[in-house]
């Protein structure tokens, strides 16, 4: 076994009793810097991992990201044998991240149905439709669509119309 502080085992022990291996909460004696340097200690040794924190279903958060998302810490297999249990392997594998599915009636549920109309959509008519400004609709084709949804936006130049962005119909 891995040498570990009695807070580090503490910490692991916590979250080996808990099915989601969440971290959180720490300690009530581990506050500020102590927390930071115990952690960032386990992230190094990859005791523990961090992985983005659903605050809709009330994970806790250990820090929160620029885009006002949160992050959460979660023990990992070498975490668990750090403290003497085997990780199960016999379970079945870890579920795929979930696809995230835009709300209805939203904005970006808008400019979704807009790209997968036939023609595609240009800036223009998406800004018309959303009430966005041109970067905006490009920061959220890249971004929105593209990162988080993981689609494929096109674009092709057309005569006469300029650049018609769209998203395969499906």
């Amino acid at each position: 076994m891995t040498k570990l502080s009695d807070t580090q085992a503490l910490i692991l022990s916590a979250a080996a009793q808990r099915d989601d291996r969440i971290a959180l909460p720490l300690p009530e004696s581990l506050r500020g810097g102590a927390a930071a340097k115990v952690v960032g200690a386990m992230l190094a040794k990859g005791f523990l991992q961090e992985a983005e924190a659903d605050m809709r279903k009330g994970e806790p958060a250990w820090r929160e990201t620029g885009d006002g998302h949160g992050v959460t810490l979660v023990a990992t297999d070498a975490g668990l044998a750090a403290i003497g249990i085997e990780p199960n392997t016999s379970a079945a594998p870890e579920p795929a991240p979930k696809a995230r599915t835009p709300r209805e009636g939203t904005k970006q549920a808008t400019l979704i149905a807009m790209l997968r109309a036939p023609d595609g959509a240009t800036i223009e008519e998406i800004m018309a439709a959303t009430g966005w400004q041109s970067h905006t609709v490009r920061g959220a084709m890249a971004g929105a669509l593209k990162k988080r949804l993981g689609l494929e936006v096109t674009s092709e130049k057309v005569e006469g119309c300029g650049r018609v962005y769209s998203l395969p119909r499906g």
